[in-house]
């Protein structure tokens, strides 16, 4: 998950970057893109910690 975190500032960075030189259309998407990765990598993490508590839950 961290993977898509970095992806998200890699993105992010670019899209900053691109706005300061004024590509507004690729600054545009990049931030999109980044702030797509960005919640998916929040609802990944939301999933993985509702299946730890569930799991930790069960005594085997």
């Amino acid at each position: 998950m961290s993977g898509l975190l970095y992806w998200a500032i890699v993105f992010l960075v670019i899209g900053i970057i691109a706005a300061l030189f004024g590509f507004g259309g690729v600054a545009g998407t990049a931030v999109e893109g980044a702030r797509i990765l960005f919640w998916v990598a929040i609802a990944l993490f939301v999933i993985a910690l509702i299946g730890g508590i569930f799991r930790r839950g069960r005594s085997v």
